[in-house]
């Protein structure tokens, strides 16, 4: 077992240099004039970053490519995707997702 000091010491010092390698961009991206290009392409980021995390998750739970229908989660992203995109509700969506999860789960599970 190691010292918890020199643990401690570890994390503190992996938590500075993680918000410095992460601040450091924003602080000098925040204070430039960014094109307007540039600007829209980069608004397009965090949906591409979220859907890639989703559909990993959806069609390889548990790091296994399960396309078949006893996957609940790719089951469970039907209803979702359908809610979402009549309501643009992200609460009523992740509530369909859920409900919807846990049915098909006891359904095929």
């Amino acid at each position: 077992m190691r010292d918890p000091g020199t643990i401690w010491a570890v994390i503190a010092g992996m938590a500075i240099a993680n918000f410095v390698v992460r601040f450091t961009p924003i602080a000098l991206v925040s204070r430039a004039r960014i094109p307007e290009p540039v600007a829209r392409w980069l608004s397009y980021v965090p949906v591409a970053v979220m859907a890639s995390l989703v559909a990993t998750e959806v069609l390889r739970p548990g790091g296994s490519w399960l396309l078949t229908p006893r996957n609940p989660y790719l089951l469970a992203a039907i209803p979702t995707a359908f809610v979402f995109g009549k309501t643009r509700s992200f609460l009523g969506a992740t509530l369909a997702g859920m409900v919807s999860f846990l049915a098909f789960r006891a359904l095929v599970g």
